[in-house]
């Protein structure tokens, strides 16, 4: 028995070499492609953050030190953080209770489900202009505000206008997380609904005891292209305010622009470092956590 298993395995071994040799082959453009526009680049930025504007002499640590003394630096980053700690988690319940919703309509869910796909589909431009036309001192929601009696509010210069950027990004993504969720959801069993059905379940006990422990590995990566979606949303701010929003919105995104227009090298060099840094560090926790719960799921 172990000599025909042995013997199978061998015979297995040219074929397996032959398919690795070809995806070898098919990944090779993609590779070189990324390498030359992308690690190549940033292999320079890391050199650059360790030197002066003209990228010449070396100057070790003074740039960080610099960037980290910048109170713009700190301000951009603080909002950043802010933005990130509101808009994901909110980003992952908002979709997720779309997912299950549209689930529990059944066929006539599939209707709406392309529906919250739209937003993706719509020009930056025409987001702009919805912003205009809603959240202007004259807007929309201010005409509503007063025809109240209520007090009209300028969402663009004060604090609101980061809760305008939440709703935007939330408005905007939701509908690409949702289909995230709902792949998930189609990877758990129906009998395991069906058998709680049996037991008399409630919805709550079978969202806890089922649906949840199901989802679990597609939280990771849902939350993982979340955080890289999160970064797109300056494109809508600046647009709308330009370079120097309210301070609220005043994202890093924003100082990079700034100091890449002030040819500001080694302070964006070196910001940058720090930024790549921080996501590469979030987003290894985040896959490290799927890895987790994937392990989890096969031991259960």
């Amino acid at each position: 028995m172990n000599f025909i298993l042995r013997n199978s395995n061998e015979s297995l071994r040219p074929g397996l070499r032959q398919e690795r040799r070809a995806a070898a082959l098919l990944l090779a453009p993609s590779l070189a492609g990324a390498s030359v526009f992308y690690l190549v680049p940033f292999v320079e930025v890391v050199r650059r953050s360790f030197t002066d504007a003209l990228g010449r002499r070396f100057v070790g640590l003074t740039n960080y030190k610099t960037v980290l003394a910048n109170s713009a630096f700190r301000t951009a980053a603080a909002n950043s953080a802010r933005f990130l700690c509101v808009c994901i988690p909110a980003l992952l319940a908002l979709s997720l209770v779309m997912a299950l919703l549209i689930r529990a309509a059944g066929r006539r869910g599939k209707a709406f489900s392309a529906s919250f796909l739209l937003p993706l589909a719509v020009p930056v431009a025409s987001i702009v202009l919805l912003w205009k036309v809603l959240f202007a001192q004259n807007g929309l929601v201010n005409t509503v505000l007063m025809a109240l009696e209520l007090q009209p509010v300028d969402f663009m210069g004060t604090g609101a206008a980061f809760w305008v950027l939440i709703a935007t990004y939330l408005w905007k993504n939701s509908g690409y997380d949702m289909v995230l969720w709902a792949a998930g959801l189609d990877r758990i069993p129906k009998s395991q609904y069906e058998a709680a059905a049996v037991d008399g379940a409630n919805a709550w006990q079978v969202f806890r005891a089922i649906t949840w422990p199901g989802l679990r590995p597609t939280l990771g990566l849902t939350a993982l292209l979340s955080l890289i979606n999160s970064f797109k949303v300056f494109r809508e701010a600046y647009l709308v305010a330009g370079s120097y929003p309210h301070k609220s919105m005043y994202l890093l995104q924003h100082l990079f622009n700034n100091w890449f227009l002030d040819l500001e090298l080694g302070r964006i060099t070196a910001a940058a470092v720090i930024v790549v840094g921080t996501m590469l560090a979030g987003a290894g926790a985040l896959w490290a956590l799927r890895r987790r719960l994937q392990r989890n799921e096969k031991q259960c």
